[in-house]
This record gives structure tokens, sequence and C-alpha cells, in this order.
């Protein structure tokens, strides 16, 4: 074992943050009702989905709608992707009256429509540019940079080594490493070897472990087997935004309770009750067909409950199909 698997605070740059649970950016997923959900389990820290620099500097489409922050978002980060370090420098000096706690620079996004540009994964290939990048967006502003990498673009480029240093070097606060190429995408396992190695190299600077933490007790093995300063939930918190509070309780207590059927169906209706009071009914049942399906799972007769989730359009349709999840006489109302 290479560290303690514990709670504890985490300095970026000037800022402390109380704890070491994140909420991963999930492009299409981390909105700010399911921030918000998260927060109230446990997350110590939470993103925006990531947003295009381009897009905040042209005012393009609805992309200030992503930087939209929480009242309840005590620490929270926005994460940006470009291929150019001018666009970066634009859009954090445009975003810093926003107050974040930091920003992060994506450099790991493997899908084709972001690669083909230049920015997320393709920038594996080019430690020179991620420095250009961090070190634009340093001095455009005083917030904290951090820099989510992956192992490399492909098993003969492992560059994660190089990135890293390079990122560190321009200034960057902490470094994320989600260990799987570009060619990999999300199959096959997460290589934390690659985490381990990255934080023996650099043991004065925060090293956010990333990659299949999708139980608390992968929480506490990657930060056990790592050495890692913080842990990075994404997929994990599917359908299962408690598993904040897991973790937590595992790495205090050595053990934790599994969610009981009626705290899940109450999260599932504040969760609805949340993107309703930000967006409006109509736009949020349709964003929440898709949150509803992943709580579902794992339920007796899931297949079907998701059937007819993934048809309700109202308020009053959800509300009626979740009061059918629970025991007789029981009201989520």
């Amino acid at each position: 074992m290479n560290g303690h698997a514990r709670t504890e605070s985490l300095r970026i740059g000037d800022r402390l943050i109380p704890g070491n649970l994140f909420l991963a950016p999930l492009a299409g997923v981390s909105d700010l009702p399911f921030r918000e959900v998260c927060i109230s389990f446990g997350a110590s820290m939470t993103y925006t989905e990531m947003v295009s620099a381009e897009g905040i500097v042209y005012n393009t489409g609805k992309t200030f709608s992503l930087v939209r922050r929480s009242p309840k978002e005590r620490f929270w980060g926005i994460q940006l992707f470009s291929s150019r370090p001018d666009m970066l420098a634009r859009a954090v000096e445009m975003l810093s009256p926003l107050a974040p706690t930091l920003f992060d620079l994506n450099c790991g996004c493997p899908i084709p429509k972001v690669v083909k540009t230049g920015a997320g994964a393709a920038l594996m290939r080019d430690p020179e540019r991620v420095y250009a990048m961090v070190k634009a967006m340093r001095e455009a502003s005083s917030v904290p940079v951090t820099v989510k990498i992956r192992s490399g673009w492909d098993d003969l480029s492992l560059t994660y080594r190089e990135v890293a240093q390079a990122a560190f070097e321009a200034g960057a606060g902490a470094v994320c490493l989600h260990p799987r190429t570009r060619a990999q995408g999300y199959a096959g396992a997460a290589r934390w070897e690659h985490i381990a190695d990255l934080k023996a190299r650099h043991p004065s600077h925060p090293v956010i472990a990333s990659g299949d933490i999708l139980s608390p007790e992968a929480a506490r093995a990657v930060l056990e087997e790592t050495g890692c300063d913080a842990v990075l939930v994404a997929r994990g918190a599917l359908g299962a935004p408690w598993i904040f509070r897991q973790i937590r309780d595992l790495l205090e207590t050595g053990g934790y309770a599994p969610i009981s059927l009626r705290e899940r169906v109450e999260t599932m209706r504040e969760h609805l009750e949340r993107a309703i009071a930000y967006k409006g009914e109509e736009i949020a049942c349709r964003e929440m067909r898709k949150h509803m399906g992943w709580y579902v799972k794992g339920l007796p007769g899931a297949a079907r409950v998701r059937e007819r989730l993934v048809r309700a359009s109202t308020r009053e349709a959800y509300l009626t199909i979740l009061e059918e999840l629970l025991p007789d006489g029981e009201s989520v109302r």
C-alpha cells in the first residue's frame, strides 16, 4: 500500500477545500440540479460540465448557462476545453468575476468532435501546448488552474508523465489523472499504477485520481494503492449520488449503510424537483429520464419501471411512478 485512505482537506494553490471527494465534470450529466444533489450527500467539490472557451468568448448558444452556480456550491470549478491558449486566457478573464474555486483544463475528453479540433485528449500528444495553455490561464487570473489528463493517446504513446510535468511547470495547482488512453475511451480497466507513479514523481503536488471509482470500496482502494490526494467520482455517482456519503463513512468508520428504498425514491423526487425549479417542467422531465433510468438500476422490476419512466413527461407522471416503487400507503408527495 502506498497511501492512507482518509478524508482530509486539500489545498490547491491558495484555496483550501475541506474534503477530498470530488464530483467529476460530466458532459450532459453534471448540471446544476445533479450537483446540488451530490453536495447534499457530501461531495466536497463540484465542477461544471465541460465548457468551450470559444463558446464563452463568442457567447455562442447556451454556453453561459453551463457556468451557472448554485448557492449551495461553496467549492466549484469551471472546466474549459480549447486548443488555443489565447482563447483559454480570454475565457478565464471573462469568467473570473464568477469567483470559481478553480479553473480546470480538459486534456482528456476522447470524443471525436472535440479531439479533431486539437482539444481534449488530443493535447496528450503535445505537452508544450499544455504548458502554454496553463501558463496563459494562470497569467489571465489569480484563480488556481488544474489539469485533467489521460495516460496518453494510446499504448504506444503514454505521455502522462510529460504532460503532468509541463502542467506543473506552468503553474498548475493539481493534476487529475484518468489512467486510460484516448484509444481506450472508457473501455478496459483503469490503470491505477499510473496514478501511483505520478504521485511518486510529484509528492509535493496534489494528484487526483479518476477512473473506475464505482463504489466506496474502490475509492478506498485507489487512495490506499496510489497515495493520491483526492478522488474524482464520475460514473460511480450516476444514479447513486449517495456514494459520497458512503465513501466518507467507509473511510472514517470502516463501514457504510446501503441506501434504503425510501431514501432512494426521495432522492429521485428531490432531484426532479430541483431540475424543475431550474429548468421548467417540460425540459426537466425530458432531461431527467436518463437519471431516473440510472436510479432504478438494480431494483426489482427495473426494466419495466425504466420503460415507464422514459415516457414520463410531467411531474405528476413521475411522482405516480415513484410512489409505485414504495410499499402500499407510502407517499412521496
